[in-house]
């Protein structure tokens, strides 16, 4: 062994015994657990939001979700997050359940489109990263092979808007009778083939006819956002965080952290004072952690 062979040696040897000396040696440790960002989905449409977003920062939340289009002056929200330190991650469209992009009428179809154009402009100018939309509706004039073929064809023609803005077009699945399992929303997804489209995935959505930890496993790396809330019967979505006893908890998590999901986590629940944001953060903070 030659001088420099010796020198190299004994540094890295001696680096080694460093460790092995920590508390919890590095190769024991293992990676750190996320820390999500929490957020809260906010229905403001219109009035001023400073005041509600200082109570949801005073509450303990690191961003919002904003619905679009709306009638908030833009100038307004900007300062409202500025003051606040509060990050716009995203926002809602608030138009996809009226103007379905699965509709057979054209024009209700162009209304659609007009509206997530607006929010991917709304997101832009806010410093988000994703406009949440509900791809199709299945009902009685819609049936699901033309609710699943319309809506792909008429995302297809966001995609060029949504590179433009720098904002990915996240598709959620709702109580519309569509995207029923794992399996056809992760194909739904792939079927793009672009990185402007992926998965908004709702837990409380899917426990009516899944397990949520089984949705996340499979669709992994296609989700971009994750939507709380609670869902047990009889009174479905009307429990507080923690409270729905079918939701495993324990379960989500693992899921999140096996596929690598480091982003925000948006609680999906009523707005209410001070103190009940209060409590909304802490159970967030409960649930997600382990805290």
């Amino acid at each position: 062994m030659g001088p420099i062979e010796r020198r190299t040696f004994l540094r890295t040897a001696s680096l080694s015994s460093a460790a092995a000396l920590l508390p919890g040696a590095f190769a024991a440790a293992g990676p750190p657990a996320p820390r999500w960002k929490k957020a809260f989905m906010l229905g403001l449409s219109e009035g001023s939001p400073l005041p509600t977003f200082q109570l949801l920062k005073e509450a303990g939340f690191d961003g919002v979700e904003l619905p679009s289009p709306n009638r908030l002056d833009r100038s307004a929200v900007l300062e409202a997050r500025d003051r606040t330190g509060l990050v716009i991650h995203g926002v809602s469209g608030s138009r996809h359940w009226q103007d379905t992009l699965s509709d057979p009428d054209p024009r209700v179809v162009e209304r659609g489109l007009a509206a997530i154009r607006q929010e991917l402009d709304d997101c832009r100018a806010y410093g988000g990263t994703t406009v949440l939309v509900v791809p199709a509706v299945v009902n009685r004039k819609v049936g699901y092979r033309d609710a699943y073929e319309r809506s792909q064809a008429n995302i297809r023609r966001l995609i060029p808007d949504a590179e433009k803005h720098g904002v990915k077009i996240a598709i959620e699945e709702v109580w519309n009778r569509f995207l029923l399992s794992p399996i056809e929303f992760a194909r739904y997804i792939d079927e793009f083939q672009s990185p402007w489209v992926g998965a908004y995935f709702d837990v409380g959505n899917v426990v009516e006819y899944g397990y949520p930890e089984e949705w996340i496993r499979e669709l992994g790396k296609r989700i971009l956002k994750i939507h709380i809330k609670e869902y047990a019967k009889p009174k479905r979505f009307d429990y507080r965080l923690g409270e729905g006893k079918e939701i495993d908890w324990q379960a989500v998590r693992d899921a999140l952290r096996a596929v690598g999901y480091d982003g925000w986590i948006t609680a999906e629940v009523p707005f209410g004072n001070l103190e009940q944001m209060k409590d909304v953060a802490r159970r967030m903070d409960h649930l997600l952690q382990g805290d």
